[in-house]
């Protein structure tokens, strides 16, 4: 039960309805993070944006990679809700069972590049309270795998949006 009330469809703005009716349509509800973020219009479309520009549209890295922060920063911030909601987004952009389950074993089980392992060990260092200690030689480390400046960026905002997505699940009991 969550620790605040959640908006039901009719509560929502109607902006926001607009965003909800396709998923209702398609699924037949609303997850409580979307009901949370519908509270405040302003806090929805700024998250949207988010999810739209980082998670969704075709960007530097691969929805692979992005799915695999996804999951790990989610495990890494103990948000059970967020792992289950990424294992079947990363299943409906083509991600096997077998690469979730690895993934969720933590970086060193997952079977990639070196270089994908040093990004989402990166990634990992990046979530914490401490991140302020990352040095420039561990972004010039990346850039020597062959990360650009863009997604080494693209990398830490992804980070950054699950930092931000976990801890509203987290404080207010989202399941």
């Amino acid at each position: 039960m969550a620790h605040i009330q959640l908006r039901e469809f009719e509560e929502m703005t109607p902006a926001i309805q607009e965003k909800a009716k396709p998923i209702l349509e398609k699924t037949g509800n609303l997850g409580e993070i979307f009901k949370l973020l519908a509270i405040d219009e302003k806090v929805y479309f700024a998250t949207d944006g988010m999810v739209q520009g980082f998670l969704l549209d075709e960007t530097t890295l691969s929805y692979d990679i992005k799915e695999a922060i996804a999951l790990l920063i989610s495990k890494e911030n103990g948000c059970k809700m967020c792992i289950d909601v990424h294992k079947g987004i990363a299943k409906m952009l083509g991600v096997t069972e077998e690469r979730i389950e690895e993934i969720l074993e933590g970086v060193d089980s997952i079977h990639t590049s070196e270089a994908e392992k040093a990004l989402l060990k990166f990634c990992i260092k990046a979530s914490k309270k401490d991140s302020y200690k990352i040095q420039k030689e561990e972004i010039n480390a990346l850039k020597e795998y062959g990360f650009s400046d863009v997604q080494i960026v693209e990398a830490v905002a992804i980070t950054g949006y699950f930092n931000y997505i976990n801890t509203l699940s987290n404080v207010f009991a989202l399941s």
